[in-house]
């Protein structure tokens, strides 16, 4: 059931997990998650999305050379 969108003009990345009721968020910082009171994530809400995409996409690439 997982949902991806993208805002280009709010530069925001919105993945939704499932349909569960939710019940409260966290906000840390640019990321948002939203849980069910089972403390189960719902929606993840990540802003300023590209940078966040392209820094986690450029930290993966330097942790590890996969030699084949």
């Amino acid at each position: 059931m997982t949902k991806v969108r993208y805002s280009k003009d709010a530069d925001a990345l919105l993945i939704e997990l499932s349909d569960k009721k939710i019940d409260y968020a966290d906000d840390k910082g640019n990321i948002i998650i939203h849980y069910t009171s089972e403390n189960e994530p719902v929606i993840l809400e990540i802003f300023d999305a590209k940078d966040f995409i392209l820094n986690s996409l450029s930290s993966m690439i330097k942790e590890k050379e996969i030699i084949m």
